[in-house]
């Protein structure tokens, strides 16, 4: 089956345009959001691909400098077949020491990749609209940190071993982990831009109704206040997963 490309037209030289990072998306009408405009901005193209519909993921990371697995409705320890496929696929881009992304449900599918778990909280509280976070003394490497981010989900990942955490959260504590020097698993989502948000509260309001979501209405105010601060620490944080910054380097300039 075709899948889709998105070609970045900034003014880079010819070897930054021939540059393309993997883009794993889990619907029909998903996008990278933000993430992708930032990718493209830095002169990379994006191969977008995605399982759930039957598109094939390479078997080898040549052709790619990074790869992205965003998050979803589904739940990494759901039994259809194309979830354990990329749950496995993602073993390609560890092996060969490529950046790694995981955001949200590509987070969940790391941690069980690297033997993790995956599961709801034990008391059914849910994390939909800002919370905080706090990054720890190996986060900081990556910050300075936003001091909430934006969440949508209903499970959460246990850590790996082998793993270090980067930043933990009150309802669930991993929120953000480093494998090895270049794989990331992050709980929350960064690329959602306001337009998404409004969409994603259209579409889920049944869902504000779980223990502790926030009402749509709190999510857009949120997004006032805490949006430019997760902004400026995505394009410091792609900067270096990419290896294109050194980590604080911006903060130390």
């Amino acid at each position: 089956m075709a899948h889709g490309n998105l070609v970045s037209r900034t003014a880079r030289d010819s070897d930054c345009m021939a540059r393309q990072v993997l883009i794993i998306v889990h619907s029909e009408t998903s996008t990278p959001g933000r993430i992708g405009m930032m990718l493209a901005q830095r002169g990379y193209r994006l191969d977008i691909r995605r399982p759930c519909l039957g598109e094939d993921l390479p078997a080898t990371m040549e052709d790619h400098d990074g790869a992205v697995i965003f998050g979803g409705p589904m739940s990494a320890n759901d039994a259809d077949p194309w979830i354990r496929r990329e749950i496995d696929w993602i073993g390609v881009p560890l092996k060969e020491n490529k950046p790694f992304l995981g955001v949200c449900l590509g987070a969940q599918m790391m941690a069980l990749q690297l033997g993790g778990t995956v599961g709801p909280h034990p008391g059914e509280w849910v994390e939909i609209g800002y919370y905080p976070i706090v990054p720890t003394a190996e986060g900081e490497r990556h910050g300075p940190w936003p001091s909430q981010v934006y969440h949508w989900h209903r499970e959460g990942f246990s850590l790996p071993a082998g793993a270090t955490c980067l930043a933990t959260g009150e309802t669930f504590e991993n929120q953000a982990y480093r494998y090895g020097a270049r794989a990331f698993g992050l709980q929350f989502h960064p690329e959602v831009t306001r337009l998404t948000m409004h969409r994603w509260a259209v579409l889920g309001a049944h869902r504000f109704a779980l223990k502790g979501a926030q009402h749509g209405s709190r999510h857009l105010e949120g997004q006032l206040v805490h949006d430019q601060h997760v902004r400026d620490w995505l394009g410091r944080f792609l900067d270096s997963w990419l290896g294109l910054a050194a980590p604080n380097a911006a903060r130390a300039a």
